[in-house]
């Protein structure tokens, strides 16, 4: 942290880049415009091309550089190629938000095994493809904020045995990646464990579930998409220089319960 600026300037991403991965919708989405305001150029990749052109004009909207660049996260080549276009196109990589994910919802004794092998592919190999290709680029100083869930430390008591076992291990991968790479490459690396937001995979819970589940939520609501961003901005940001290998709760309390 920079003792001459100021608390509040340490939360700026001025001249900063920032990849979003999963931006075409969700909290993708809300990650790309609320860093975008905080002074980054974002560039973001999802597999839906349409959707992903849509964040890219709502990040241009706010006055900030945005390149889009459809990627399967799952694919290393993918990753390599987000990672170089973005340092060709927009100059570095300072900072990844490792939002990419996907959910299922199956019994586990009926589970598919290639379902169970897809989300552990996009959310856990995913995560760590990109980490890996950022780590190559990324200068002293830079930082990656995987999104894991408050599923990888508790049960939501519906049957997600491969997203559960996927948001745990982002937890492993997090602790790791910041032993490797804080000391000698001056990467930080934290997560986020967001409790329930509004999201695609949220629209497909039984109906009923949620106002249920928030029974156990101390705060007795769903979390909003910006107040999520605002902890992502904190441990993307220099106001956050002496933060790394956590993993920061984002769920009105539902891991106290």
């Amino acid at each position: 942290m920079d003792p001459e600026r100021s608390i509040i300037d340490n939360f700026r991403l001025d001249d900063r880049v920032v990849i979003v991965t999963g931006a075409s919708s969700g909290l993708g989405v809300a990650f790309a415009t609320g860093l975008a305001e905080a002074g980054a150029d974002i560039a973001i990749c999802a597999r839906r091309v349409e959707k992903l052109e849509q964040t890219r004009e709502a990040v241009e909207a706010l006055g900030r550089r945005c390149i889009a660049v459809p990627a399967d996260v799952a694919k290393p080549e993918d990753c390599d190629h987000v990672v170089a276009e973005t340092v060709e196109r927009l100059g570095k990589v300072d900072v990844l938000i490792n939002n990419a994910g996907i959910g299922t919802a199956a019994p586990a004794t009926r589970e598919d095994p290639d379902d169970f092998r897809k989300v552990i592919e996009i959310n856990l190999n995913g995560s760590y493809f990109m980490a890996q290709a950022c780590g190559r680029v990324m200068e002293p100083g830079s930082s990656v904020v995987n999104i894991g869930s408050v599923l990888g430390s508790t049960s939501a008591f519906l049957p997600q045995a491969a997203y559960a076992s996927s948001k745990a291990a982002i937890i492993g991968l997090t602790r790791d990646l910041a032993q490797q790479w804080t000391g000698r490459k001056g990467i930080r690396v934290n997560a986020l464990a967001p409790g329930f937001f509004a999201s695609e995979m949220t629209d497909q819970y039984p109906d009923g579930y949620l106002d249920q589940i928030m029974l156990r939520v101390p705060a007795g609501r769903k979390g909003e998409a910006r107040e999520l961003v605002a902890a992502a901005l904190f441990l993307a940001s220099d106001a956050a220089s002496y933060v790394t290998g956590i993993v920061l709760p984002v769920d009105g309390g539902t891991l106290t319960s």
